[in-house]
């Protein structure tokens, strides 16, 4: 397998990756956003309602990642190195967010059920 990285193209990985999780790699690819899901007028379901929505985004993050990683190992020519690793970044970032919410959660339930009535 030949792979080229040229300097524009990393540092344009890297810039998309640091500046902007939601951010296009480059123009045409398909991405998948990580951050928090825009709620519709419509669909304000509250908290729980976007914890979910949010679980889902980063499901999809992780599952596009997995895709992006196997199209690599077969060595599809439509897919670029730079852009499996940006995705997989972004699957990892969306999956410790998430994990961090949810310990703050659980710590917040210990604590009111901890104090005194």
């Amino acid at each position: 397998m030949d792979l080229r990285i040229n300097a524009t193209s990393a540092a344009a990985s890297v810039s998309a990756a640091t500046s902007a999780l939601n951010g296009p790699l480059r123009a045409g690819a398909s991405q998948r956003t990580v951050g928090l899901p825009e709620v519709s007028g419509s669909d304000k379901g509250g908290f729980a309602n976007v914890l979910q929505q949010t679980l889902q985004s980063v499901s999809a993050a992780q599952n596009e990642a997995s895709r992006l990683q196997r199209e690599v190992q077969l060595e599809n020519p439509n897919v670029s190195l730079e852009e499996t690793m940006v995705a997989m970044q972004k699957a990892q970032i969306g999956f410790q967010a998430t994990l961090n919410v949810r310990n703050r959660l659980v710590q917040a339930y210990t604590d009111i059920m901890n104090m005194t009535v």
